[in-house]
């Protein structure tokens, strides 16, 4: 079920990537927001100005400058912790701009190789008989799962292995629209992971021709990409619309694998006791007859 290799394109511009990411983090906070006070004055572009980060952060205006052009280069770590302060990053963010600004040498290892789960983690997913699970790596890329996941989310051995990705699967194909509630938010997770990945593989060149064949696909995916927005969600609820059990709330748990940081084990449960818990036994009796084919795009 491991991922055939994807065409390949010019990888994307770290540079350009941190001076935009720079860019829509001031961009978002007002004077007022963090203690800096407003006159008034017309401002030329949202957000605070260049000199006002700056001041924040105890730089010079003309080395941020620097820094939002995408020059990170001799950036010193404690400059990027004031810059993220006063940029009010969350954690998710300030671990992106430090892999825009500063690349970690370990991180140009090959990128574009493949991707494979461990034979025990195989077994471990087969023998949970009553929890949709699956693998997911880089890029979005779905590398392994179970026969519940199958019946929940539909058969993806039925794909072609490329197409085994929930980025494409979420804004190229209709009926995940219809699966996910709500399915902004399941898009916005999905997309935040990418930007995740992008800064830590700036040089991923089957990664810029996933952004690349979205962005010319999906008009949601192109305005979400351009949010430059980036989180980790570790857990909690999602609401599905199934077509043959009808609606499920269902908790979700992701585990970072400890010997390979691109991989996460993601599973489903429901409340003991809930409509939920009795359509996922439901789906469970029926096995490999609840694993709906996914339709061809």
């Amino acid at each position: 079920m491991d991922n055939q290799p994807l065409p390949s394109s010019p990888p994307l511009d770290r540079r350009a990537e941190l001076s935009e990411f720079l860019r829509s983090r001031r961009a978002r906070l007002k004077p007022e927001d963090v203690g800096l006070p407003d006159f008034g004055r017309h401002r030329r572009v949202p957000g605070l100005r260049r000199e006002e980060l700056a001041q924040l952060a105890g730089v010079s205006v003309a080395y941020y400058t620097r820094l939002e052009q995408g020059n990170g280069r001799n950036v010193s770590a404690e400059v990027l912790d004031s810059i993220a302060r006063a940029l009010r990053l969350s954690d998710a963010e300030h671990a992106h701009l430090t892999h825009l600004a500063k690349p970690k040498s370990h991180k140009k290892k090959p990128a574009a190789r493949q991707q494979h789960v461990r034979v025990a983690l195989r077994q471990l997913l087969d023998t949970m008989d009553g929890v949709p699970a699956y693998v997911v790596g880089r890029r979005s890329e779905i590398l392994a799962w179970n026969r519940m996941a199958a019946a929940l989310f539909g058969d993806w051995a039925e794909l072609p292995a490329a197409e085994r990705n929930w980025a494409r699967l979420v804004f190229l194909r209709p009926e995940y629209r219809d699966l996910f509630v709500d399915w902004e938010q399941k898009a916005i997770d999905i997309v935040c992971a990418l930007r995740m990945d992008a800064g830590c593989y700036p040089d991923d060149s089957r990664l810029s021709a996933l952004v690349g064949e979205l962005s010319v696909k999906s008009e949601e995916f192109r305005r979400l990409w351009a949010t430059h927005d980036v989180k980790e969600k570790n857990h909690g609820v999602k609401r599905l619309h199934h077509p043959l059990v009808g609606d499920l709330s269902l908790n979700y748990e992701s585990f970072r694998l400890t010997d390979d940081s691109d991989q996460s084990l993601l599973t489903y449960h429901a409340e003991p006791g809930s409509p939920s818990a009795d359509s996922l036994r439901l789906l469970a009796s029926w096995g490999t007859d609840a694993a709906r084919p996914v339709p061809s795009a």
